[in-house]
């Protein structure tokens, strides 16, 4: 079965078409990327928006969590995007497109990838005895909130990946839902008895699968606006076999977007009814964007719908990158138009590697992608307490005259 047979397979009868620029609009408004943000609501407004922020140990201009709401909602202060996260009870992590953080409120919808854990009986290989997975679940329960190391230890030795069986212990609990993570402590995981630390009303609901799954895509198909059958399955990472049988009944309508299939096709694909209701309007937000940022977090959507094939290439040999450690795209005029490679030296933001997707000129997008390139730079180093802004390797030295005259102005 072709991709777009396996689209349109489950009920799928399409009741608009929507051009690629229309679907790009819609999927940047449903980002929170297009229009006014909502600020009062703050970080956790854009975590319930969005439905899960992807987490990631890189750190370099920020961690990525952090600048997920940064990107929507401007220079929010670092420590109350900490303080929206961790430790007021309103989010916990667990397994959704990877690691992620989510809203309180969700517990009960990853009660179907908490029980399929449960059945598989073992965590990514690791086996356990039931005696230590006791012990670690009575010392939380004695001492409340621990770390793996305040448990006992994380490591056998001083390889990432050799876990002590205390860490297994704990990791295949929390998996399980008998623990949870509510909290990080100096980017460490903090344990907690699940029926202690989420609140009563929403711990005691066990959905059924199907339940789970149908509110799942439809928050995801809220979240992304427009989405074809692959986009809705790896939002949360799903089967095939959870999704198809909820996908004529969760709420979302069959559209077709036009240029989204093979050689500019019409695709078949799934909208959020609220996102037709009327036709995105707004400010288009200028930022420099995580690469786990759930707009472009999915490789495949954000070559469809910006045309720009983007990888993280942080675990790349550095002779063979291209764009540069940690290479954030930028995004101005609601169209992805570059990348930065970003580091911070004292009080200095570097861009270590620019590219723009279009060469300057003297009415052409260049020049306009110049003056949305300084914006972002300066923003970004005023965000994070950096004084200056110094430019490394430009991929076209004729940009430099330009970008450092905006960058100094």
């Amino acid at each position: 079965m072709t991709a777009a047979a396996a689209d349109r397979a489950p009920g799928h009868r399409a009741t608009a078409v929507l051009s690629a620029d229309e679907a790009r609009r819609i999927a940047l408004r449903a980002q929170g990327l297009l229009g006014a943000p909502d600020r009062r609501a703050g970080v956790r407004g854009v975590l319930r928006h969005l439905g899960a922020v992807q987490l990631d140990t890189i750190s370099v201009l920020a961690r990525s969590h952090e600048l997920v709401p940064y990107a929507r909602l401007g220079a929010v202060g670092r420590p109350a995007v900490e303080a929206a996260y961790w430790g007021a009870g309103t989010s916990f992590e667990y397994w959704s497109h990877a690691a992620c953080v989510l809203p309180i409120e969700e517990w009960p919808l990853f009660a179907f990838r908490r029980r399929r854990y449960r059945d598989r009986g073992h965590l990514w290989g690791h086996q356990v005895a039931p005696e230590t997975y006791r012990h670690v679940l009575d010392q939380l329960r004695a001492e409340g909130p621990l770390t793996s190391t305040e448990l006992g230890g994380a490591k056998k030795t001083a390889q990432w990946w050799d876990w002590s069986d205390t860490k297994i212990a704990v990791e295949r609990a929390l998996a399980f839902g008998d623990v949870v993570c509510t909290e990080r402590r100096s980017w460490k995981r903090v344990y907690a008895l699940a029926e202690q630390a989420v609140p009563a009303a929403l711990f005691g609901q066990e959905p059924e699968d199907e339940t789970c799954v149908r509110t799942l895509v439809a928050q995801a198909g809220a979240a992304l606006g427009v989405a074809t059958r692959a986009d809705l399955l790896d939002y949360h990472r799903l089967r095939a076999e959870e999704l198809d049988p909820v996908l004529a009944d969760c709420g979302l309508v069959p559209v077709e977007v036009a240029g989204w299939g093979p050689d500019g096709a019409p695709a078949p694909a799934w909208a959020d009814p609220a996102a037709l209701a009327s036709a995105p309007r707004g400010r288009h937000r200028t930022t420099l964007l995580s690469p786990f940022d759930s707009l472009v977090w999915d490789r495949a959507r954000t070559e469809r719908i910006f045309g720009m094939t983007h990888r993280l290439e942080a675990y790349t040999p550095k002779h063979k990158r291209v764009h540069g450690y940690f290479a954030m795209p930028l995004l101005a005029g609601g169209r992805l138009v570059g990348r930065v490679d970003p580091a911070r030296e004292g009080r200095t933001l570097v861009a270590r590697q620019i590219s723009l997707t279009d060469a300057p000129g003297p009415r052409g997008t260049g020049a306009r992608h110049v003056e949305a390139l300084a914006a972002a730079l300066r923003e970004a180093a005023a965000w994070v307490g950096c004084e200056a802004v110094r430019v490394e390797a430009l991929h076209d030295e004729r940009l430099r005259p330009p970008l450092e005259k905006l960058l100094t102005a």
